[in-house]
């Protein structure tokens, strides 16, 4: 198999990491969305990554939460918690992440696509209010890591590696919990600093 990724891509970020997690035979192909390479659109219509081109005829799997439960089924359940309660935990933090990492996105996109006269500066106040309300939420109720991890971790860790790479000093002040976390992260998953949105 092979995931086709970009390195500062979050998203990119949260599927190999859990695939590294997984020990998963699966080659990271780095491609430029921008350029739309054939093996890209071949795979993926919207052209976007990550995307799991899993080879043999089978259709690729795209959107990285589809890619995430894919990766679970094929690791006997390994990436989530199997009891439901906990599963749900998992999976809204996942959600909650990729929420707050798809509203970074949109305040990027702003400014990249934008010329700087032509900027709306309320569409991006809207979408950092809802950064620093996921931010909040985040510091007040962190995740418990213990011997294993899921999913909601490594979207977590995609997460605050987008967060230093994009907007380094913009976020940490008042969430020191949310701050040391990935330090705590990479003492428990050796691919953190190579793997991180960079």
């Amino acid at each position: 198999m092979k995931l086709l990724y970009s390195s500062t891509s979050p998203y990119s970020a949260k599927v190999r990491m859990a695939a590294r997690y997984l020990e998963l035979d699966i080659e990271s192909v780095k491609v430029d969305t921008t350029a739309a390479p054939d093996i890209l659109i071949e795979n993926n219509p919207l052209g976007k990554i990550p995307t799991l081109v899993r080879g043999d005829g089978q259709v690729a799997i795209f959107d990285s939460r589809a890619i995430m439960q894919y990766l679970n089924r094929i690791s006997d359940g390994k990436l989530y918690p199997k009891k439901g309660e906990k599963r749900t935990e998992a999976e809204r933090l996942e959600a909650l992440c990729d929420g707050t990492t798809d509203c970074l996105l949109a305040i990027v996109y702003e400014r990249r696509f934008r010329p700087e006269e032509m900027l709306y500066q309320p569409a991006i106040d809207k979408q950092w209010s809802k950064v620093e309300r996921g931010l909040d939420y985040l510091n007040a109720n962190m995740p418990k890591t213990g011997k294993t991890l899921h999913g909601g971790h490594f979207a977590l860790a995609a997460l605050l590696g987008y967060l230093m790479l994009r907007f380094p000093g913009q976020w940490e002040k008042g969430r020191t919990e949310l701050a040391a976390w990935p330090s705590k992260f990479a003492k428990r998953f050796d691919g953190w600093s190579e793997m991180k949105p960079q």
